[in-house]
């Protein structure tokens, strides 16, 4: 993406996502994308570099359900500061809470690109970050549609 197309993103990030609270989250998973890609670069075990990298596309695959869960949070709760709305404070601790993960999987993937010599169980650890990863988005969607099924009338 050149400059303008950066522009133009920054733009629509900020229409969707707001300026606060929401876009803060959701740029935290993205640099927690971008630390685990940057960790895969130094991989020379192909072996281990093969499963970093089918870990890496499902980590990624999850980016437009973190996208969708701030989209619909800034539209429920607008946010141009810090302050965690009541109402969403869930769903922010499990965006948090998968950022969180994020990084500790990159830090996982970052370890094992270090060891000395072949890996023998593989990138074990780091799929089992990665799963708090998917668990913790799964809980953000999951408190986002409780709290629009709180928020319907009853008939």
């Amino acid at each position: 993406m050149g400059f303008f197309g950066a522009v133009r993103q920054g733009r629509k990030d900020d229409a969707e996502l707001g300026k606060g609270l929401w876009r803060r989250a959701h740029d935290r998973f993205h640099r927690g994308l971008d630390r685990y890609h940057q960790v895969l670069e130094g991989v020379e075990d192909e072996q281990l570099y093969v499963e970093l990298v089918v870990i890496a596309n499902e980590l990624a695959g999850l980016s437009s359900r973190v996208r969708a869960v701030c989209v619909e949070a800034q539209l429920r709760a607008p946010s141009d500061g810090l302050d965690i709305p009541g109402s969403l404070a869930g769903v922010h601790r499990a965006l948090s809470k998968a950022g969180n993960s994020l990084a500790t999987t990159a830090e996982a993937a970052a370890m094992l690109r270090l060891a000395v010599g072949p890996v023998p169980v593989g990138a074990i650890s780091v799929r089992r970050r990665a799963e708090a990863v998917y668990e913790h988005v799964d809980e953000a969607e999951r408190l986002l549609r409780a709290q629009a099924d709180s928020q319907r009338p009853e008939e």
